[in-house]
């Protein structure tokens, strides 16, 4: 059925899913009961084609590609935690090295970058979302032109695109962070698009898809209940609070539109991996039943 089904999905366009429905990489508690070989078969027996690194999954391509390879599941990229709002980028690619190079070996050709620096000190995804930490206007231009170099650099050392995860509770948070560090960044620095986080920082989508769709390279799909996220908003509690609680949920579960961006994909040469993802508990919401149904709920929207 896999094959079968993906094959009508534009040139080109793969569908992955995150572990994230199964172990959350933050709050360990949460998963920290199911193996990885459960994730895993869950995720073929769903259809998808490939998922996104986990906590979980080993880091050597030694225990890794007999792992997928099993299963008929291919890497689809995996995250790494940056410091360019602070550091050098001599200092992040040696930092990045280990990480580079099992993506690379693991025939994966994006790597996705969360902007760890600058957070709110302490225990940051715990603290109240207003007490984000922002990156001074004045530093702007000094910070793309790091990301453009350290595009560059990846590109050229492990032939991989640089996915910039706009993120809550990060810099680059709203339209106008991302817009910002964008227009200031040379094209080594591609987009990673994030329904769930666009939404969740007050603006759609869509905005961005109309003003850097050709720098999207990599997409995360996942929706919101909106009532959740409004409370989480209103008492202005942490992101571990809204995951906890369930702002969070596969694509069809939640308050999201999904047309626009199917139309995107179909009709503007878009390339690469759709990877649902889904930050909530496997105790209340059952992986499997989750996932198979975002993905017919994506493939429906998403199929040429």
């Amino acid at each position: 059925m896999r094959s079968e089904t993906l094959s009508t999905l534009p040139s080109g366009v793969r569908l992955a899913v995150s572990p994230l429905s199964w172990a959350n990489d933050v709050l360990e508690d949460l998963g920290a009961d199911i193996p990885v070989e459960t994730c895993l078969d869950d995720a073929a027996r769903a259809g998808y084609d490939g998922v996104e690194l986990g906590r979980k999954l080993p880091r050597t391509k030694e225990l890794l590609a007999p792992l997928l390879d099993s299963r008929k599941l291919s890497l689809a990229s995996g995250w790494h935690s940056g410091r360019l709002a602070e550091g050098s980028v001599e200092e992040e690619m040696a930092a990045v090295a280990a990480h580079a190079n099992l993506l690379r070996a693991m025939g994966s050709t994006v790597m996705v970058y969360g902007e760890t620096a600058m957070m709110t000190p302490g225990a940051p995804l715990d603290a109240p979302m207003s007490q984000r930490q922002r990156l001074p206007g004045e530093d702007v231009a000094a910070y793309s032109a790091r990301l453009t170099d350290f595009g560059t650099r990846l590109a050229d050392a492990y032939g991989l695109t640089l996915a910039y995860h706009h993120h809550l509770m990060m810099v680059a948070e709203t339209f106008d962070e991302i817009s910002s560090i964008f227009d200031a960044a040379g094209p080594s620095v591609g987009l990673l698009l994030d329904t769930g986080h666009a939404a969740a920082a007050g603006f759609a989508d869509t905005q961005l898809i109309e003003r850097f769709g050709d720098r999207i390279v990599h997409i995360h799909l996942k929706d919101v209940r909106a009532p959740i996220l409004d409370r989480i908003r209103a008492r202005d509690l942490s992101f571990n609070d809204g995951v906890r609680s369930g702002m969070f949920t596969v694509p069809g579960d939640g308050s999201l539109d999904f047309a626009p961006l199917a139309r995107f994909v179909r009709e503007n040469g878009y390339r690469g991996w759709l990877v649902v993802e889904a930050e909530q508990d496997p105790a209340i919401v059952a992986p499997l039943p989750a996932v198979t149904a975002a993905f017919h709920h994506i493939f429906a929207q998403f199929s040429a």
